[in-house]
């Protein structure tokens, strides 16, 4: 929840147009497909892309945060699904190992960088957006 809030902080403070949405909230990545994901924090900056349950296309920013029953899901499964369907960036939280996980993959780039919890990351959709993960509290109970 305070990487929901810092992320909808700095959007409201900017104005901007996207929109954080936490867990449980539906998205159908594809068009053709029948699959949905329901990620763990999802912003999404064309209001077109939002239906009545949820979301149909690739948000912006998706942020997932690892299971230790299935991590192979996030680390494999999701980001090939994500890459494939146009996610900007995705981010992988892994309280287990303390690190953040970058993935951007805008403008048909595909980068990767890897932080601990005690980084100041960018954000990559935006040009001032920096998350201190020091201060959050992330140590999650899964």
């Amino acid at each position: 929840m305070e990487l929901s809030g810092t992320i909808l902080n700095y959007i409201k403070t900017k104005g901007g147009p996207c929109r954080v949405y936490p867990d449980p909230f539906a998205i159908k990545l594809f068009h053709d497909r029948t699959n949905i994901v329901e990620p763990d924090i999802s912003v999404i900056c064309d209001k077109n892309k939002l239906i009545d349950k949820g979301c149909s296309g690739a948000p912006d920013w998706i942020i997932e945060i690892v299971s230790p029953s299935n991590p192979s899901h996030d680390y494999i499964t999701k980001l090939s699904m994500y890459h494939d369907a146009g996610v900007r960036e995705y981010r992988i939280v892994d309280p287990q190992n303390n690190k953040i996980h970058v993935y951007n993959m805008d403008a048909g780039a595909f980068t990767t960088k890897t932080y601990s919890f005690h980084d100041t990351v960018k954000v990559g959709i935006y040009d001032d957006l920096l998350i201190d993960f020091s201060i959050l509290d992330l140590n999650v109970n899964l």
